[in-house]
């Protein structure tokens, strides 16, 4: 058992914890083609290399005249001989000749600028030419965008809206993309109920299950298995193992902290390994990180904000990387502090909106920032950052993860 599992040790700061978290897992195994429109949100496996030069050959980039530059003088007037739409051949251009071209069409052998059809007088016996061109003007050269076998997007990159339009344009319909990560959610506590049930004395609705649930298929998971356990070790035990069973990722709330009832890191630890449990943050300490047999296990707190910050901060890397994405870091950007506040010792993660002042962005607190406050969640636009043994003055420059980067 390592530094940060035995009581009394030191706890893990927040660089450890990701490290070592995403050091213990890597990208579950195989691949399977899937057509281009279902790609969205999907991990490549495989790199994607152009099929073509694009453009395939020389093309206008504007409605207007095609022409030799040679052909030109100042306020030239030049005979058309021909329209030259997109998708279409193009036949040569002869000397001393325009021809209409539009946007996207073949540029014909010998053209070699395109005036664009604004500076231009069509009259009867041709086109006018403007005082001044430039030579070459106008076109787009075959393979400017990319050359036949230029790889285009690496494995590893989670496919987004422009990823699949550049995939298309490299002449790919299907894509070999990581099958989607399995991933079981169990809910710990005899206290539990299903939203929308009658609730008994001392009852409250799960909600850790459904934060998980949204989070995990924002990152294109499958959830395998969702469920309530109860707080008994034997029924924890059965429920690891009928997780391990049907899935590549366990993910718990509640019952890793050290309370008579907390029984996910004993069951853990007697039925597999566990590598790594409390983080110095606020909030969120008890935070696991384990094998159940060989299926890997991360636990999470039971509060509902806990939950949904550390699996923020740590989940989503975590989930990541077995989803074989080579970049899992997440972008902090800085804002002005528009509280004060006092040191706590651990890093705080808290709900906060952000808007611009004077051309900079400034940080406003939800008021109650406790783990049970699940409406703060929702409230903010995203975590500030604030460093442990760090006393906050208003004005003072922090860290901000926004949830357009969190929730990606």
């Amino acid at each position: 058992m390592n530094d940060c599992c035995g009581p009394g040790l030191r706890l893990l700061t927040v660089p450890e914890a990701l490290e070592r978290i995403v050091a213990a897992v890597g990208p579950a195994e195989g691949s399977e083609p899937v057509p281009l429109e279902q790609c969205l949100g999907r991990v490549l496996a495989e790199d994607v290399h152009a099929r073509i030069d694009v453009p395939p050959a020389a093309n206008s980039a504007m409605d207007g005249y095609a022409l030799r530059y040679a052909d030109f003088s100042p306020g030239v007037t030049l005979p058309v001989s021909g329209v030259v739409p997109a998708g279409a051949a193009a036949p040569p251009l002869a000397a001393g000749k325009a021809v209409r071209i539009f946007t996207g069409a073949p540029v014909p052998a010998g053209a070699d600028t395109v005036v664009m059809q604004e500076v231009c007088e069509r009259l009867p016996e041709g086109v006018r030419l403007p005082e001044a061109i430039r030579q070459g003007s106008n076109i787009r050269r075959a393979g400017e965008d990319m050359t036949q076998g230029q790889c285009v997007l690496r494995a590893g990159r989670r496919l987004r809206p422009q990823d699949l339009g550049l995939a298309a344009t490299a002449g790919h319909g299907v894509l070999a993309v990581r099958p989607r990560l399995r991933v079981a959610v169990l809910a710990t506590g005899d206290e539990l109920v299903a939203p929308g049930e009658p609730l008994g004395p001392g009852q409250i609705y799960d909600s850790n299950s459904f934060v998980l649930l949204g989070l995990l298929q924002r990152l294109g998971c499958q959830v395998s298995l969702k469920t309530v356990v109860a707080d008994t070790l034997p029924a924890t035990k059965q429920a690891l193992r009928d997780a391990a069973a049907c899935s590549e990722l366990i993910i718990t709330s509640g019952g890793v902290s050290v309370g008579d009832e907390d029984h996910v890191k004993g069951a853990v630890e007697a039925l597999g390994t566990l590598d790594l449990w409390r983080i110095a943050i606020k909030p969120g300490k008890p935070v696991a990180l384990g094998r159940v047999g060989q299926t890997p296990f991360l636990g999470l707190p039971g509060n509902p904000v806990s939950v949904f910050v550390t699996f923020c901060l740590f989940g989503r890397p975590l989930v990541r990387r077995m989803q074989g994405e080579q970049e899992v870091s997440t972008l902090r950007v800085p804002v002005n502090a528009a509280f004060d506040l006092k040191s706590d010792g651990r890093t705080r993660y808290l709900r906060a909106r952000v808007a611009e002042q004077g051309g900079e962005l400034w940080a406003e607190l939800y008021g109650h920032q406790g783990s049970g406050v699940m409406y703060s969640t929702s409230w903010a636009h995203g975590l500030v950052e604030v460093p442990p043994d760090r006393d906050v003055v208003k004005g003072d420059q922090l860290m901000y993860l926004a949830y357009s980067e969190l929730l990606a």
